[in-house]
């Protein structure tokens, strides 16, 4: 294996642990930020120069504590991550930020703040909204701008320096350009990465300046990578903060080349550029029409464009318990395809149930 992807497979397996240092050379130490959600405009927390990571479930550590104060119709990884705050698994956090992405967010938000309010006991950092939102709208243009203004003071107010806004960009945009290359080689026929594989690279949770140099050596590593000739699968659906479902499905012998959640990599992936605050605020406005914000033939346009683009032939739909959202879209996604289409419904997180699968689509291993 090139020693790029072997440090991006390591890094990605201790992801969200807590952080070994938070002193920066001046011994002062830096604050540690965890958050939540597609829609978080990472730049704003490098550009604040927090040590930030997205937060993360565990199918096999159970959600008992999560279940208790969010109930069992929200979707499993949020329950999971309340879970893991509660139980310290992410360490000393001195910021909770969560993006208003989709329902099970929201209502993760509203408990962490209650929690902190009427159980001071639990030690809970205090927990920020971002509320991004998506219409077609200029006043939802302009909404979203006092939204992202407000959200970088904040920061401002929490490290007591200005933001370097224009470093972040120019970093998160270099970031998008490798991955982007680097998602070329997934693409590749036969594959040069597998889905499993990938989600280490484009998700390995380190800090910005680190991933690129580690997606630098990735790609000058390309020629030592090997081929992956399965079936050509494109995963559609929920967000899948764990590496389980993609073993899953490509023990059977597919080839995960191309996703539409948030953890396989940016979303939008087109740069941010030069513009600071509106430019940001323009950006993610329009990003990627997940099942939670964007039309059925919305949805159904993208994932016939996605599918022809990394040459995939089959087309998964996952949809877990307590995230039904994207098995509404199905319908209308198969009729815009012209490869087979599957539905895996009402999967337990973290698992697979691939009776449907194997009988409609078996590939052999």
């Amino acid at each position: 294996m090139p020693t790029a992807l072997a440090a991006l497979e390591e890094a990605y397996a201790r992801r969200g642990a807590p952080p070994a240092s938070t002193k920066g050379p001046a011994g002062d130490r830096t604050p540690v930020v965890g958050y939540v959600g597609a829609d978080m405009p990472v730049e704003l927390l490098t550009a604040a120069g927090v040590r930030a990571f997205r937060l993360t479930g565990d199918p096999e550590s159970g959600s008992a504590l999560g279940d208790r104060y969010l109930g069992r119709g929200v979707d499993p990884m949020a329950r999971s991550v309340l879970t893991r705050l509660l139980d310290g698994a992410f360490g000393d956090l001195d910021h909770i930020v969560v993006s208003h992405d989709c329902e099970a967010s929201l209502r993760l938000f509203y408990a962490l703040r209650e929690l902190r309010r009427v159980e001071p006991g639990t030690k809970l950092p205090e927990a920020y909204l971002v509320d991004i939102l998506h219409l077609p709208h200029r006043t939802t243009a302009r909404y979203n701008r006092r939204r992202i203004g407000e959200f970088a003071a904040r920061l401002e107010a929490w490290t007591g320096r200005p933001l370097d806004l224009a470093g972040a960009v120019a970093a998160h945009d270099e970031r998008r350009r490798l991955l982007a290359a680097v998602a070329e080689l997934r693409r590749a026929v036969p594959a040069r990465l597998t889905g499993r594989q990938f989600l280490a690279v484009a998700d390995p949770g380190l800090p910005v300046d680190e991933h690129i140099a580690l997606l630098e050596r990735l790609l000058a590593e390309a020629g030592q990578l090997g081929e992956h000739a399965g079936r050509r699968v494109f995963l559609s659906g929920g967000d899948h903060d764990t590496p389980h479902v993609y073993e899953a499905v490509e023990s059977e012998g597919y080839v995960i080349v191309g996703e539409d959640h948030s953890f396989g990599g940016p979303h939008p992936d087109s740069p941010v550029g030069a513009g600071g605050l509106d430019a940001l605020a323009e950006h993610y406005h329009h990003s990627g029409p997940t099942a939670h914000r964007a039309t059925v033939g919305e949805r159904a346009a993208h994932a016939a464009r996605a599918v022809r683009h990394c040459r995939a032939e089959l087309f998964v739909a996952y949809s877990r318990i307590g995230d039904e959202a994207p098995a509404w879209d199905f319908p209308a996604q198969r009729a815009a395809l012209d490869i087979p289409a599957v539905l895996l419904e009402r999967q337990e997180y973290g698992r697979a149930d691939l009776t449907a699968l194997r009988k409609e689509h078996p590939c052999a291993v």
